[in-house]
């Protein structure tokens, strides 16, 4: 019901707003908003309450802070298999609609919303990382540092646009939000396919002092959990050290510095919190019986596996996927 109500929220927020660009530019091909952006053919006060709606809108979906109130409540109570996907697969389209919409109809008019999203990086990164640390729910942990990714990913959307200007090995804004989204979606899925099989004589065990001892009890499942975890984190030879490195490099490049800082700030603390569930695994006791692992159907045991491979190969070898990212980049432009 908080998905729907606030959902319906965010979808009047967009419409509301595509209608005033609409009457900025008398058009909806982004090609036809970008024209009359650089040529200033209509109200700008209609451009930029425009704009601005339709970025409420946008960012609801990708659970960028303050629109992200949704999330830890809906991650938490959907089925763990509908969450993954809704951390990933949605976060993944919301994201290519926002490099749409402000790489391309709006990418003439970078000083008027590029400030904002200053803000709402640096603020999304903070709660994200923060509020990760206090929750003693697997799935909620999850939830929050998904919007602390949300963060690093709006870093990278920050990076130049152009890319003519790139030296050679350099890689430019696109190809590190898209590469970060790939290797986030990859290690998001896997992690929540490993909850999905840790379960109790009650069903499913998310709490996250019922996850002490699990280390004993599969270490291979929590082995790989913690994998994952240490991806999130940005460790070397994973994934997330190279998606952390690329959004974290066009940034600086965009002159960005402030949000960059910040976002080491909170890569250092979100890292806090995924060691501390890995020590929980390991080091902590077992509340009463301890926590058990079902065998995992077949499309969960793929999907782990996937994930994993998937993490460790693109922390060992990101340069084909990078070179298929500036390729996809082409189409957002």
């Amino acid at each position: 019901m908080k998905y729907f109500l606030l959902g319906a929220f965010s979808s009047g927020f967009f419409l509301y707003g595509v209608a005033l660009v609409y009457g900025f530019a008398g058009s909806m091909d982004f090609s036809a908003i970008n024209e009359s952006v650089r040529n200033d053919t209509g109200s700008s006060a209609l451009l930029l309450i425009g704009m601005g709606l339709m970025t409420v809108g946008l960012l609801f979906k990708v659970g960028a802070a303050p629109f992200r109130a949704w999330t830890p409540d809906v991650y938490r109570g959907a089925p763990t298999p509908v969450t993954a996907f809704m951390a990933a697969a949605t976060k993944v389209a919301a994201f290519g609609a926002i490099l749409r919409l402000f790489y391309v109809a709006f990418g003439a008019d970078r000083w008027s919303w590029q400030p904002m999203m200053w803000v709402v990086a640096i603020l999304t990164m903070l709660v994200g990382a923060l509020l990760a640390i206090t929750q003693t729910d697997v799935k909620r942990l999850l939830a929050y540092s998904s919007v602390a990714h949300t963060g690093f990913i709006l870093t990278g959307v920050l990076g130049v646009q152009a890319t003519s200007d790139l030296a050679p090995g350099e890689v430019s804004a696109l190809q590190a939000v898209l590469f970060y989204l790939a290797t986030y979606g990859f290690a998001t899925l896997g992690a929540f396919a490993v909850v999905s099989p840790v379960r109790d004589s009650a069903g499913e065990v998310t709490a996250l002092d019922r996850w002490a001892g699990l280390g004993k009890e599969s270490p291979i499942v929590a082995g790989v959990f913690a994998f994952f975890l240490l991806a999130m984190a940005g460790i070397p030879l994973t994934s997330g050290f190279v998606g952390k490195l690329a959004v974290f490099s066009v940034a600086l490049a965009a002159g960005a510095r402030p949000v960059v800082v910040v976002a080491v700030v909170a890569s250092i603390i979100a890292a806090f919190l995924y060691i501390r569930v890995i020590k929980a695994m390991y080091f902590d006791e077992p509340v009463g019986d301890g926590p058990s692992v079902a065998y995992p159907s077949v499309l969960t045991a793929t999907t782990i596996a996937f994930g994993a491979a998937a993490t460790l190969m693109l922390g060992v070898l990101p340069g084909p996927l990078l070179d298929l990212a500036g390729l996809a980049g082409q189409f957002l432009r």
